[in-house]
């Protein structure tokens, strides 16, 4: 027995339950660090990875200039082929999201695992005091907050590098009126206008717009249906968790519950979000003609 005491206390009392504490604590602490390192890198990153020597995208404001030009030039043209320029910027552009799409994908994995420890440290701690569980109920919803949050990047960024081109203009100044782009602005208005005529020819460069903006909400549409497939899995699993788990494991209850409610209002949403971008991808022409006019 003494072997097993040192000045009375039990020693597997005195130091063992302090270690898968400390782990924890190092594990949530170095999670925090990763995610406030992927949220920089989201920011920062992309724009210094994909810019390639000569091409001018030092900011968005250069970027702007450069679509503004590359664009009238484009549809002067009168082919639908992108002109050298604007091809340059559609490929920086695919890059730039195929790059947040992949920092992305990261920091949402970091924000599941965070979230997961924090969760996970609230339900196996020992008695807390009410300011205690208050703090591990934020910080544990908040960062489940960013993780959904960030899967709409991870979304949002997906599509962009399935339809860059649309992505693009929807960076174009169109509510100036004076200049070359507010002429350029007016003659797409105009021929959106005229598009559901019979017999209106459009120029091979609306043609091109039209299509490609039809593909960048099918995109959309897709990606929302299989996220939503996704969230619904997790909703099921969690409530499944909920309703096996006793009443008198009243954190467990709350984190299932809790996590099962956001889940199922995001699912939700994902759905309004496919079936939006599904009607628009049918019949793209008017939302395309409602961006021009400043609408969207």
């Amino acid at each position: 027995m003494t072997a097993h005491h040192a000045g009375g206390i039990p020693l597997h009392t005195a130091s063992g339950p302090s270690r898968p504490i400390l782990s924890s604590g190092r594990k949530i602490a170095a999670l925090i660090a990763a995610a406030a390192v992927f949220s920089a890198a989201f920011v920062l990153a992309p724009a210094m990875l994909t810019t390639r020597p000569g091409e001018g995208y030092a900011n968005q404001g250069a970027l702007v200039e450069t679509v503004r030009a590359n664009f009238v030039e484009y549809w002067n043209s009168g082919v639908e082929s992108f002109t050298p320029g604007l091809q340059s910027a559609v490929d920086y552009w695919q890059r730039y999201h195929m790059a947040k799409a992949v920092i992305a994908v990261i920091l949402l994995t970091v924000l599941l695992s965070l979230g997961r420890a924090l969760w996970m440290s609230f339900v196996n701690a020992g008695p807390l005091t009410a300011g205690k569980k208050l703090a591990f109920v934020s910080a544990g919803g908040l960062v489940t907050l960013l993780a959904l949050f960030s899967s709409v990047l991870v979304m949002a960024n997906v599509q962009g590098v399935v339809a860059p081109f649309s992505s693009l203009i929807s960076m174009l100044p169109v509510a100036q009126t004076d200049g070359a782009l507010g002429d350029t602005v007016g003659q797409v208005r105009q021929q959106l206008a005229q598009s559901t005529g019979t017999g209106n020819q459009q120029s091979p460069a609306l043609e091109l717009m039209i299509s490609d903006f039809a593909r960048y909400h099918l995109a959309m549409a897709v990606i929302a249906l299989i996220a939503a497939a996704i969230s619904l899995a997790v909703a099921v699993v969690v409530w499944a968790r909920f309703a096996r788990t006793a009443r008198s494991e009243r954190r467990t209850r709350f984190v299932s519950g809790s996590i099962g409610i956001l889940t199922a209002l995001f699912t939700l949403g994902l759905i309004v979000v496919c079936v939006a971008n599904m009607g628009t991808a049918a019949d793209p022409a008017p939302a395309l003609a409602a961006f021009f006019d400043g609408g969207l």
